[in-house]
């Protein structure tokens, strides 16, 4: 493995680095590759329980690697299954925090949708510009970002090619938390320590039932709740935690 991408952990957290500077961590194949290997790993391992996922000062990462698409053609892109590698990681079982400072544009906004839930530096900025290069987004890019911010928005965003600074993100849903420049790396930390705190069992359930609310009618998103709070009240933690509240004292979750 090269080091395009950069693991360490704090705990019950793993934070996973994109390490390609000189290109603004621009998402090659290798790239994708590592990155998607490395956040499997760390899903299977049942001692991490949240993940941190993030660029540097600079840049989460500044869009797809245009000398690479421009060499490939439609049928490549099928069978390369480029695309393929953002629902793989927007399939991960355990809580994924982005961690956004700089630019976010292109494949890196649309990697950043597919976290949980995404912490910015008031530096961040965030765009979908394919458009301007006579292609669209294609690896969620439509989707995800018209349900994070609604129509309107998202038209201005990938037509106009408009970039939304962090602000203008977290006032339009697109990111949980705006921080200062220098905290974009530990307030993400932070936050997945707090996650991690929880019981994994229901925290990966929670996840799935908000998940399916943007995916389905309220009906069903209610009964899939439902289902999801009867598997969580069989689960040991849930005995723990409950008999840890009343017992006052701090709950030991083992994640089963």
């Amino acid at each position: 493995m090269s080091e395009l991408v950069l693991t360490d952990r704090d705990g019950a957290v793993a934070v996973v680095l994109l390490n390609r500077p000189e290109a603004l961590n621009a998402l090659s194949d290798e790239l994708m590759d590592e990155l998607v290997q490395t956040l499997a790993e760390l899903d299977r391992d049942e001692s991490v329980r949240a993940i941190v996922l993030g660029g540097s000062e600079r840049a989460f990462a500044a869009g797809a690697d245009i000398g690479e698409l421009a060499q490939t053609s439609a049928i490549g892109l099928y069978y390369q299954h480029r695309v393929e590698r953002w629902d793989a990681i927007r399939g991960l079982w355990t809580p994924l925090v982005a961690a956004v400072s700089g630019y976010c544009l292109g494949g890196g906004c649309e990697l950043a949708m597919s976290c949980d839930l995404i912490v910015a530096s008031e530096t961040a900025e965030f765009g979908q510009p394919e458009t301007g290069l006579g292609i669209i987004p294609g690896a969620g890019g439509t989707q995800r970002l018209t349900r994070a911010v609604g129509k309107a928005l998202a038209m201005d965003v990938i037509l106009s090619g408009r970039r939304l600074s962090a602000r203008e993100a977290l006032q339009a849903g697109l990111v949980a938390r705006v921080v200062a420049r220098e905290a974009w790396l530990e307030e993400a930390k932070r936050v997945a320590r707090e996650i991690a705190e929880k019981g994994p069992v229901a925290t990966r359930l929670a996840k799935e039932s908000v998940d399916r609310a943007h995916e389905t009618t309220l009906s069903a998103g209610l009964e899939a709740e439902r289902r999801a709070l009867y598997l969580a009240f069989a689960s040991e933690d849930a005995h723990e935690g409950l008999t840890a509240f009343t017992e006052k004292r701090k709950p030991e979750f083992k994640g089963r």
